[in-house]
């Protein structure tokens, strides 16, 4: 995490982000506990209605996380039943790049998407930074499909 702590403890990037005069740690230990007890709420209940009124979700999942492995992200966006769910279970994963190279697969059905990231573990944006901001601005823009265009 160097790389990231030296970039958000210049005083002059504190500066331009608007956040001079605070400090920056990588895991702060009052938000981790705040955060803690989201662990372990079932987030999936909600997810039905949320796609039901046609906002989009993206999952994603790197393929080397050990922690929360792609196939486990792949089983439970199988499982969650919605009045899509049929539709999406039936969809085809396709080839992902980023800038002609390979960068994952992805199966999308209506407003609902999973991408499985290549090379990348736990913290997709650390491992896979380019292709992880490729996959938001294209999320973001409505563009995210089977190839991201250069």
């Amino acid at each position: 995490m160097s790389p990231i702590t030296t970039f958000c403890q210049d005083e002059d990037n504190k500066k331009q982000l608007g956040v001079s005069g605070r400090d920056w740690t990588s895991c702060n230990a009052d938000v981790h506990a705040a955060l803690a007890a989201d662990w372990v709420v079932n987030l999936d209940v909600k997810l039905p209605t949320v796609l039901d009124h046609g906002i989009k979700v993206l999952v994603y999942s790197g393929d080397k996380d050990f922690v929360c492995n792609w196939r486990g992200g792949e089983a439970w966006t199988h499982a969650l039943k919605w009045s899509g769910q049929a539709d999406f279970q039936k969809a085809e994963y396709e080839d992902w790049t980023v800038d002609g190279k390979a960068a994952g697969q992805l199966k999308t059905s209506g407003n609902f998407q999973f991408l499985r990231v290549y090379d990348a573990g736990h913290l997709v944006p650390q491992d896979q930074p380019e292709n992880a901001l490729a996959m938001l601005r294209t999320f973001i823009t409505g563009e995210l499909k089977m190839e991201h265009f250069e």
